[in-house]
């Protein structure tokens, strides 16, 4: 009863709570997630990897002759081999060579090549001719029949001597010119052979590298793998985390409202039984004061009625109307028992619902650690399935075209690098003699060139020194002697010189103009593409183990581009990329132990039994049945019909009106007795009146709701507690499924990847084109080019040798001293006409 007092503000809010409890317990919606729940945006997509580009930089310097001086001179010589070689490149001619090289017609050959038949021709004439006629012009010399001296003067003769002197000059300026040229291009011939030997090295060991690096690449894509594998396999750390997460973030609100609607339940429950438990202790304080107060109030209204019927009893009347009145109003034994209410509504509550709902938070709040720690296994099963690789990837590397083929040709390579060294020395060694047979003969039609020039200075000394007999004849005579010394030399060193000159033209020209010409204009490559001309031995297709043949034009042509060897040899069509990036099976297995991935919710019980009992003894205590308008009535009446106080007043007025002393003496004792009762009992009830109308009041306004929100709460939770299981096993395939979208997102990233650097950038075969390109500029630029300049220039000087032969040996009569004619009638003898030198007069 103490609490009594302090439960009448929960009294007169009860309405107010429960009405708003009842409206959220009605308008709650339990039901499954909507669609929202179903996107994976709370676990997002898969972030972007970065794999280190598994293709290394291959790229071989392209060599260019840069231009010179002898830029013009080379392009004359290949102008004058064009000229030489009209006929196109002979395609049948190098079939039969390659394929049946018994078979070869000579005079398939010599029709080909009538150009250098017809060089060969006019190189043989002058070794046979030059020589002759030197040999010849020696005996001449020997029997004193050829060169001499001019005999007679005439007028005519300065004017031929000049003329001769002048075409000797030029012969020799054109043959000195000849010579610079020789060896310049003879030096730049030397140089660079040696450059180009060094060079070939570098090409092969380029190409063995591209070649050699292909597999590793390809290992190498393989094995970035492991990317994808770590970032899924950290993310499956927290995928339980995850996945409770989600589970509770998508059912909070359900939980939380309706949690929320059992504690408030829980505290009306509460507030209702002290109200109920108030209303019994009140009702029965009532019945206890209305059996005291029924005696007492009849006993003072007779006391009251006799005194007042009293003959003495002055202005009594009203009065005695008043005390006749004096009964009890209110009659609470009339009102509906409680008692069946309390009985059913024992030991209620029993479970404490603040506690409770505390602790269904906390248990709903470490949902996701639980879900960690129920997946924890399947987690394990999950990361072994990860860790392994799918069989594709494993033979990505072993089944690529070409995996045998290239080990065999990277070793080939290397042999045929390590193997040419010693050939590479044997051509440097054999250049160097070239080079020094150059440089001999190239000295001898110098020291024909200075003989010329000496003998020209020195005629043109004696010539101008002729006046002084003495001394010109011995400068004339000199000057004679080193023109037929340089005719000397031109006839001992002519054989040589043409022999050296066309077997260098015959390599040097028909390399230009079989090779190099064909190379430029790709006529090569054209040949190679032409279905038959090359043997099965020299077929790249087939050396490369390709079920396809490629054209090596437009290989070619790729290459200088970058493309990768994937396009350029159309792997495609013997090589299924596709076969090796297939990781169904390996998703299968993922999916399938995602499957096995479940959160048991069992231990979220909601309602405890004995709140379960508390509530249904509530809903079966027919709280809401009691008859409150009984209450009502007898609260409405007063707890005495009559208005003691008033009464007691009106008595004491008459008490001293009275004539008798004795009976207002009387009265005046009524009224200090109905004062008392008044006091001591008829307040003291009418307070409980009070305290009954209240908790009347609260009671039958909010047990109808009560009984609703309780019905309404088992409903919810019962349904609740079992679709949660069915909601929480739905957000858990979805969240699988989105989990599997993402990871599967990094795996096809890789694939992608794989994809990518497999077909555009793995095995760039741009060092092969830079190979043929550097390998043209090697062999057509650096070494023929020179070396043809240097045939040239030197036939250039053998060809000029004859002018230069014929003019020495005329303008050699003219610088011996003159012999002038002594008249006389009977002797046509000649002798020298000496001019006496004056060197003293005396007068």
């Amino acid at each position: 009863m103490a609490r009594a007092p302090g439960l009448l503000a929960p009294l007169l809010g009860l309405g107010l709570g429960l009405g708003l409890g009842l409206g959220l317990g009605l308008g709650l919606g339990l039901g499954p997630p909507g669609p929202g729940a179903a996107d994976c945006g709370s676990l997002g997509g898969a972030e972007r990897l970065a794999f280190a580009p598994a293709a290394g930089v291959h790229r071989l310097a392209p060599r260019v002759r840069p231009p010179g001086p002898l830029s013009p001179l080379y392009g004359t010589v290949r102008r004058f081999l064009s000229a030489v070689q009209l006929n196109p490149f002979p395609a049948e001619l190098v079939k039969t060579l390659l394929n049946e090289p018994s078979s070869v017609k000579v005079d398939e050959v010599v029709r080909y090549e009538a150009g250098y038949v017809v060089c060969a021709v006019i190189a043989g004439l002058y070794l046979l001719v030059v020589p002759i006629a030197g040999l010849c012009f020696c005996c001449c010399r020997c029997h004193r029949r050829c060169g001499g001296r001019v005999k007679t003067e005439h007028k005519a003769m300065a004017c031929e001597r000049g003329t001769l002197m002048a075409f000797l000059l030029l012969t020799t300026l054109l043959l000195l010119i000849g010579v610079v040229c020789a060896f310049v291009t003879n030096q730049h011939t030397h140089e660079q052979m040696g450059h180009s030997v060094e060079a070939v090295p570098e090409i092969l060991l380029s190409l063995q590298g591209l070649v050699s690096n292909v597999p590793q690449e390809l290992q190498a894509v393989a094995e970035q793998f492991s990317l994808p594998q770590k970032r899924v396999l950290e993310e499956l750390d927290g995928v339980g985390m995850s996945i409770g997460s989600t589970i509770h973030t998508q059912l909070k609100s359900t939980m939380y409202e309706v949690l929320a609607s059992v504690s408030s339940l829980g505290q009306a429950l509460q507030v209702s039984m002290d109200h109920l438990q108030a209303l019994n202790t009140t009702l029965v304080e009532l019945r206890k004061g209305q059996q005291d107060l029924e005696p007492a109030v009849y006993e003072h209204r007779e006391r009251l009625l006799t005194l007042l019927q009293e003959p003495s009893c002055q202005g009594c009347t009203e009065a005695r109307s008043q005390a006749q009145a004096l009964e009890l109003g209110a009659d609470f034994s009339q009102v509906s028992p409680v008692d069946d209410v309390l009985h059913r509504l024992k030991g209620v509550p029993e479970a404490n619902f603040s506690s409770m709902v505390q602790e269904e938070n906390s248990t709903f709040n470490a949902l996701p650690l639980l879900a960690a720690l129920q997946t924890a296994n399947v987690v394990k099963e999950l990361k072994k399935v990860v860790a392994q690789k799918p069989e594709g990837l494993r033979t990505l590397a072993e089944e690529f075209p070409g995996w045998e083929a290239a080990s065999r040709w990277s070793r080939t390579l290397e042999e045929v690098e390590q193997s040419s060294r010693p050939y590479l020395k044997e051509v440097q060694r054999y250049e160097k003699y070239r080079w020094i047979w150059g440089c001999v003969l190239c000295s001898a039609v110098l020291l024909v060139v200075v003989c010329n020039l000496l003998g020209l200075n020195l005629g043109v000394w004696g010539l101008s020194v002729r006046k002084d007999p003495s001394r010109s004849e011995a400068k004339g005579e000199a000057g004679s002697r080193f023109l037929m010394m340089g005719v000397g030399f031109s006839f001992l060193f002519a054989a040589p010189l043409i022999l050296l000159v066309f077997a260098t033209f015959l390599v040097g020209g028909n390399v230009q103009t079989l090779v190099c010409q064909s190379w430029e204009s790709k006529e090569l490559y054209k040949f190679a593409d032409t279905p038959g001309n090359l043997p099965p031995s020299m077929n790249l297709s087939q050396l490369l183990g390709l079920k396809k043949n490629i054209s090596i034009l437009l290989a070619y042509q790729q290459c200088r581009e970058g493309a990768a060897l994937w396009s350029v040899l159309q792997l495609n069509d013997s090589y299924d990329l596709e076969k090796h990036l297939n990781i169904s099976q390996y998703t299968a297995k993922l999916q399938q132990e995602l499957q096995n991935l479940k959160v048991d919710m069992k231990n979220l019980d909601l309602l405890s039994p004995a709140a379960h009992r508390d509530l249904e003894a509530l809903q079966s205590s027919g709280l809401e049945k009691i008859h409150y308008s009984s209450f009502f009535v007898q609260i409405q009446k007063p707890v005495v019909n009559t208005n003691m106080e008033k009464l007691a007043q009106e008595l004491e007025e008459l008490a001293r009106t009275q004539g008798s002393s004795m009976l207002g003496q009387q009265l005046q004792e009524e009224a200090q007795r109905l004062q008392n009762l008044y006091q001591e009992q008829v307040l003291p009830q009418q307070s409980l009146v009070a305290k009954l109308n209240l908790t009347v009041r609260a009671l039958a306004s909010s047990a109808p709701n009560l009984q609703m929100e309780t019905s309404s709460v088992l409903d919810k939770v019962a349904y609740l507690k079992g679709e949660l299981p069915t909601w929480a096993t739905s957000i858990l395939r979805n969240e699988s499924e989105c989990f599997l979208i993402r990871e599967m997102g990094y795996f096809s990233q890789y694939v992608a990847w794989v994809r990518e650097e497999v077909t555009q950038h793995i095995a760039t075969c741009q060092p092969l084109s830079g190979a043929l390109d550097n390998g043209r500029v090697i062999l057509c630029d650096m070494m023929t080019d020179p070396w043809n300049a240097f045939w040239f220039c030197l036939a250039w000087c053998t060809f000029f040798l004859i002018p230069s032969i014929i003019f020495a040996v005329k303008t050699s009569k003219y610088l011996h001293p003159v012999w002038k004619r002594l008249s006389s009638t009977s002797s046509e003898e000649t002798q020298l006409f000496h001019i006496p030198r004056v060197t003293s007069l005396k007068l």
